[in-house]
């Protein structure tokens, strides 16, 4: 047993040498160069970001000293009565609902539908329900009769199955023969509810600019005090709705279509060729498709409308799993019909290409995880390999401030949210490579829960039991495996290193540790 232990131990001794070994043979001629290589390519993605920001913000801070109004832009004048035509003088509205089991605010969006201002006999609320549970179809029915009883015309739309997801649901219920009366379709999600002015504010700038296709409303979120998680989103979102839309309106008349909240020319869809279910950005998809057709988007960023943002990290997941693989994916099937059509300019092609999707959807979400979650920290290990000092901190600082100027309120908060955004990218990149290979999840589809009241309303509720919370629903592996990578290189960092990066490494680690453990976000049990 002597003998067997001791070759063991030099068996276990010759493996450890012939790793380290191996480690010295590659370290100079083959991993010190691959590191640097890939610095490089980080380093240039970052400025190609800092460029598209700052240009960005330059454009915003142009548009608000001494842009017009889109009053001023275009035509618009408020719509009139006629005496002689009444009511036939509007034109004919329909206002689309999409929904998936929407338990939790279904009344709330068809409330709000119906709710708006119009002449009734000019509006067709159409609700198209693609639920599967038989309880939540039901009580959907039952809202739309209920209306229906108190003289709104709205129509409940059901289909045999979900192909297309909600793109299918939308290309179905345009089949339906009362839609072909109509001028323009006004899209809601099941959690967004309009004000009842909308259509009096939007529909004027389509009917006397015949050039805009899409009228884009910005969105307007109730729970974002819910938690800490809801508060990062809205500095991400209103990042968005306040610098990239309005640039992209101010511009070249060109934006995506936030799939919600917007009216739609039924001529300019129709002539794009429709709703698709080739990705899942159904709504990007068709604003490009439009565009390069010639059509025109306006983005009213003064006009509000309230929805819910995801509360729990599970519907965030996947949720931003959906809007990073889509455009990724998208523009792998139309980067080639963008360069080649004939009817958009060279700039505008240019713009679509390459700020549009190759910054903001690619770009964006691989340096952010590659350079700050994986290279950086994989320095510590190399002094020779060294990250300058304004690609390290001046440019994420930089970026990190104009991306703050959508939501002042939080500033405060900029640090976790940096933090917050690092562990999203790696979900966000991981998405991104699908979308571009196509492969695994590239169209998968999973409605982004809504829990409207619910919450409010569940500590009223006396309830004999706690629910029993599965480990498995909290754990994040991928999360943890990073997090782990990132303490041990700010532990070497700290002992043997003198560029200060443990500092960061360690805060950014319990950023992954903290998600990874399931503490982001609200938890609903079995959610």
């Amino acid at each position: 047993m002597g003998s067997f232990s001791l070759e063991g131990g030099s068996s276990s001794g010759g493996i450890g040498s012939q790793i380290g070994f191996i480690w010295e043979q590659t370290r100079e001629p083959v991993m010190v160069p691959l590191l640097k290589l890939m610095v490089t390519a980080c380093l240039t993605m970052s400025v190609m970001l800092f460029v598209e920001r700052v240009y960005m913000g330059i454009v915003i801070a142009v548009v608000k000293v001494f842009g017009r109004k889109p009053e001023q832009r275009y035509n618009w004048e408020p719509m009139k009565d006629d005496v002689e035509l009444g009511n036939a003088a509007y034109p004919m509205i329909l206002v689309q609902i999409p929904m998936y089991n929407e338990k939790e605010v279904y009344q709330l969006s068809i409330g709000a539908a119906c709710g708006l201002s119009w002449p009734s006999d000019r509006i067709i609320i159409q609700v198209l329900d693609d639920s599967t549970d038989p309880t939540i179809k039901d009580l959907v029915e039952m809202e739309c009769k209920r209306w229906a009883s108190k003289g709104i015309n709205i129509k409940y739309e059901i289909r045999g199955n979900r192909n297309g997801y909600k793109a299918g649901a939308l290309k179905e219920g345009m089949k339906h023969s009362y839609v072909k009366q109509c001028d323009y379709v006004a899209i809601f999600d099941a959690d967004f509810q309009p004000e009842p002015d909308f259509l009096w504010r939007t529909i004027p700038f389509l009917v006397h600019n015949p050039e805009i296709g899409l009228v884009q409303a910005r969105w307007k979120f109730v729970n974002s005090d819910e938690c800490l998680m809801t508060r990062m989103q809205e500095m991400s979102l209103d990042y968005h709705f306040t610098v990239e839309q309005e640039v992209g309106s101010s511009t070249h008349a060109f934006f995506g279509f936030n799939g919600t909240a917007g009216v739609w020319r039924f001529s300019a869809l129709n002539e794009a060729g429709g709703w698709k279910d080739r990705t899942t950005v159904e709504d990007m998809d068709l604003a490009v498709r439009a565009s390069l057709k010639g059509w025109k988007f306006l983005y009213l960023g003064d006009l509000k409308v309230k929805n819910e943002l995801p509360s729990t990290f599970k519907a965030y997941r996947y949720q931003q799993h959906r809007w990073s693989c889509g455009p990724a994916n998208l523009f792998k099937k139309m980067v080639v019909e963008i360069a080649k059509n004939k009817k958009v300019n060279l700039w505008k092609k240019f713009y679509v290409i390459y700020s549009f999707f190759f910054v903001r959807k690619i770009v964006a979400h691989i340096v952010t995880f590659l350079f700050y979650c994986v290279v950086m920290p994989a320095t510590v290990f190399f002094p020779e390999v060294e990250v300058p000092k304004w690609g390290a901190v001046y440019i994420p600082s930089t970026i990190t401030l104009l991306n703050a100027v959508g939501t002042p309120r939080s500033l405060h908060l900029l640090v976790f949210w940096i933090l917050f955004e690092n562990v999203m990218s790696l979900h966000r990149t991981k998405a991104t490579f699908i979308g571009l290979l196509e492969v695994g999840r590239v169209n998968e589809w999973v409605v982004t829960e809504k829990l409207g009241d619910a919450l409010k309303m569940k500590p009223s509720t006396k309830s004999p039991k706690k629910p029993r919370i599965r480990i498995r629903e909290r754990i994040h592996l991928l999360e943890l495996g990073v997090g782990a990578y990132l303490f041990f290189c700010g532990c070497y960092d700290f002992i043997n290193g003198k560029n200060g990066f443990f500092l960061y490494l360690f805060f950014q680690s319990i950023a992954f540790f903290i998600t990874g453990f399931g503490y982001v976000g609200t938890f609903v049990p079995n959610s």
